[in-house]
């Protein structure tokens, strides 16, 4: 009779151990939450800017392999290109511009649409460009000098900032915030 009680004694848990345990549980959690988001918003980040840059980059390969002009501009419809002043979160198209630079219109069909950003993270491109258009060579087309499209997140913390570059050979390059672009222009 007294080795069962033994063995019952030690197939559970006294109150005293599932109340350390659970708070080793709750350490590790509190301790853990902050790296977590970290982690989450910086790849989230870091995942909008690379989208944009790989549609730059098909854009320039496209009009390199067609021997034609290739534009991107941002577009609130997925439809047209929107000329909304430089944001670029709110999605945007590649298409084939054989007519009107920087316009879709009858001769031009879309290769590629983004949709918006789900967050509410912003994307700036300076001097207010709303379309990048690629030459045959794969020259930037119609640019005022280096474009830098800037990324920021709700929070504003420049460790989520991302930078995407794009110089007028069609150079393109991205950095996180703090650090300076290839083109020698601070990610801020």
């Amino acid at each position: 009779m007294n080795g069962m009680l033994c063995k019952r004694r030690t197939a559970g848990f006294t109150l005293t151990e599932m109340v350390i345990t659970m708070a080793i549980v709750a350490i590790l959690i509190v301790v853990g939450t902050p790296s977590f988001q970290y982690v989450t918003t910086s790849n989230r980040a870091t995942s909008e800017v690379n989208g944009l840059l790989g549609d730059l980059q098909f854009a320039r390969a496209e009009a390199i392999k067609e021997g034609q002009t290739v534009s991107v501009c941002p577009s609130n419809d997925g439809i047209t290109c929107s000329g909304n002043g430089g944001a670029w979160q709110t999605g945007w198209l590649v298409f084939s511009d054989t007519g009107t630079i920087g316009i879709i219109d009858g001769t031009d069909f879309v290769l590629r649409a983004q949709k918006p950003f789900s967050s509410t993270d912003t994307l700036q491109a300076d001097n207010g460009v709303n379309v990048i258009t690629f030459s045959r060579e794969g020259f930037a087309l119609n640019l005022p000098s280096a474009v830098t499209l800037t990324l920021h997140d709700a929070s504003g913390k420049a460790q989520f900032t991302r930078c995407l570059s794009l110089t007028i050979v069609g150079a393109l390059s991205t950095q996180i915030g703090g650090k300076t672009t290839a083109e020698n222009i601070p990610c801020i």
